[in-house]
């Protein structure tokens, strides 16, 4: 099985068993999809849809191009769907890409006096963006895994203030991954940079995660994510039911008031070995 290979089904296959700080995410290198990994020449799509709800979504009326610098609270609906590509050039490095398309609707604070209209729909390009994602060291049973990436989100749609993205986004973390017996912790944190944002370098985001093979076929993750006072809590099932495919059930609800109140996620992911 791509993602992972239990002990029991790497000696069916005739291959060496991994050792138990690994069974449950395999000897590939972490993706940017949660409890994702991919090994050198394999090729990873996933086509996924997201949802995204949230009754208190902060903004300022000068970031949806209108006058006025003090915060709101108003409505945000979108829906999304998106395509993720990743290929393992070699045994510690990958690339990722990943693109989407977006409709979303905002409402804005009836206590703002802006000439902010009261709704904007929008609909079109997301998000555009691509990853490089590497490995320092592997895992062993005395120490962790030490990994780190850069992103690039490429500016579009300009005038679409939703759904458009202004400027290049530039993304740089690392991360450390431990296996236990009773599950894998994973631990990162990124800084970013936005040439449209009022402070161009920023702490990105930074999470915590658990990862868990309960048996051959699911695998289950929790995991706090932020960015910045934006805290979200994630949780995902993830269920194999090809050797080369799994689907993944994903659930993000919003732990402070600033982050996004409810982000469903479903899709299939399939990887192809090319090599």
């Amino acid at each position: 099985m791509s993602a992972f290979v239990s002990p029991a089904a790497a000696q069916q296959a005739g291959q060496a068993p991994v050792p138990p700080y690994l069974n449950d995410r395999g000897t590939g290198i972490p993706s940017s999809m949660f409890a994702t990994y991919i090994r050198r020449g394999e090729l990873i799509v996933y086509p996924f849809f997201e949802y995204y709800r949230d009754r208190n979504f902060e903004y300022k009326p000068e970031e949806l191009g209108h006058r006025g610098d003090q915060d709101f609270r108003g409505r945000y609906r979108a829906n999304e769907a998106l395509f993720f590509m990743a290929y393992g050039l070699g045994e510690n490095v990958a690339v990722e890409f990943e693109s989407a398309v977006i409709r979303a609707s905002f409402e804005k604070s009836p206590a703002d006096p802006s000439s902010l209209p009261a709704k904007i729909e929008e609909s079109g390009l997301g998000d555009v963006e691509a990853q490089l994602r590497w490995r320092w060291r592997k895992e062993t049973e005395g120490r962790p895994e030490l990994f780190s990436y850069s992103e690039v989100v490429f500016p579009h749609h300009k005038d679409k203030v939703l759904i458009g993205t202004s400027s290049v986004e530039l993304k740089f973390g690392t991360g450390l991954i431990r296996g236990f017996r009773w599950g894998t912790v994973t631990a990162r944190a990124a800084v970013e940079y936005s040439k449209s944002s009022s402070s161009p370098f920023d702490l990105g985001e930074y999470a915590v995660e658990y990862l868990k093979r309960v048996s051959p076929r699911w695998r289950l993750y929790a995991g706090l994510e932020g960015t910045q006072d934006e805290l979200s809590l994630i949780t995902e099932a993830q269920w194999h039911i090809l050797p080369n495919g799994f689907i993944r059930f994903n659930n993000g609800l919003g732990v402070t008031s600033k982050a996004t109140d409810w982000t469903p996620e479903l899709g299939v992911l399939f990887t192809v070995p090319l090599r």
